[in-house]
Formats: structure tokens, sequence, C-alpha cells
């Protein structure tokens, strides 16, 4: 059984009404807890690579990265979970991990499911909440999200929720 159906989640990856690149969170999160997202992408398998700017770079240590200074170019973590799904993450404080899917890429049963497994495997690595707003939209309001205690992706907003 599926985490989440299509049927019941489409506009939640609808471009049009979500934005192409809704906004991916953890809150609440430390140090320790980026070094375990680190450590996650590059034993997992997936593909990936680590940029400042548009120089390709090792990954550095989370307190590396999380340490640099503001003025330089923007740090950024390419991950393909699967091939022909990326997502971006953005190493702006060390107090939420913050990253974008492009819906474009999560059509149909399949990119639904692809979706909750990224994020339960997220989950899993960090033991952190993973949650999922509308692009641009509140934090405090997120539509879906991991739900530990059932172990599966769950919504957590009604469909009118996404376009108030």
């Amino acid at each position: 059984m599926p985490d989440l159906r299509w049927e019941e989640v489409r506009d939640f990856f609808d471009p049009e009404l979500m934005g192409s690149l809704p906004d991916l969170f953890v809150p609440d999160t430390t140090v320790d807890d980026w070094q375990n997202l680190l450590n996650l992408v590059t034993t997992s398998g997936w593909t990936w690579r680590y940029e400042q700017g548009e120089t390709e770079l090792p990954l550095p240590s989370a307190k590396t990265v999380l340490a640099r200074p503001t003025d330089l170019a923007t740090a950024h973590l390419r991950v393909w979970p699967v091939s022909g799904v990326l997502a971006i993450f953005r190493f702006t404080s060390e107090h939420e991990i913050d990253f974008d899917v492009d819906l474009r890429e999560l059509q149909g049963q399949e990119g639904v499911d692809t979706l909750c497994l990224f994020l339960r495997e997220i989950w899993h690595g960090v033991g952190k909440p993973v949650l999922m707003t509308n692009e641009g939209g509140s934090k405090e309001h997120p539509v879906l999200g991991y739900d530990p205690v059932m172990d599966k992706v769950t919504m957590l907003a009604e469909d009118s929720a996404v376009n108030p």
C-alpha cells in the first residue's frame, strides 16, 4: 500500500498550485543533524554533487560548510535519489535543513512514491520531521510530512489549503 495515493494528493503535486519548487524542510536541526544528512547522502547509493557557486568540490563536513562566511558563493548539494529526480539542499542555516524538488519530475503515482520514499529515508537518516509547503508558503502550515509513528508520509492539510 503506497503512503499516498495520486488521486488524493494530485493538487499537492500540481506545479501551478504549489509552485514548481515547493519548500521541503527539516525544522529545529543542529550541525549534527546536517552531518547525519551528509552521511546518508554519501552512503545511500544516490548520485550527488556538492557545489560552491558553479564550482564542484569534494563534500566538506557539515561543520565546515555551515561555518563558511556568508559573502562566499552559495553552497548547495544536488542529490538524485533516482534518475530524473533532483533535490537541491541549501546550507543556509544550521537550524533548518532546507531543500527543493521539482514537482514536474514527480508526476503520477510513481512520482508520489519516489518522494515518499525519499522523505522516509531522510527521516531515518536525520531522525526529525520532514515537511513540505507550497513554494514560498508558510512553514507553519505544511501540506505533507513524514509521520514516524505511522512510518509513512501523510497529508497534513486539505486540498483547499494548497492555494488559500
